[in-house]
């Protein structure tokens, strides 16, 4: 199986970042031990051009440097993302 990259774009202090980031480690901690993922997070705040890109859609979710969803993280569907990445 190889590794998924799964990037959280944000800033400090976005409620709406926290909650995503609490959905995608309770989705991390329950995926099968054979599925790999990467976790980064990046801010907006230090990246002129992630600002510019998506300073209104934070938080971002990419897998694999493709957005998977914005705002609000479903639980659910990030599951079944990872897993189907995996395939």
């Amino acid at each position: 199986m190889s590794t998924q990259r799964l990037t959280l774009i944000g800033k400090p202090g976005c409620h709406l970042c926290d909650d995503a980031r609490e959905t995608i480690n309770q989705v991390l901690a329950a995926l099968p031990a054979d599925v790999t993922v990467e976790l980064a997070e990046q801010s907006i705040l230090d990246d002129e051009q992630l600002h510019a890109t998506h300073w209104d859609e934070i938080p971002v979710v990419l897998i694999n440097d493709r957005v998977h969803t914005m705002w609000r993280v479903e639980p659910q569907r990030l599951r079944a993302a990872l897993l189907e990445e995996t395939e």
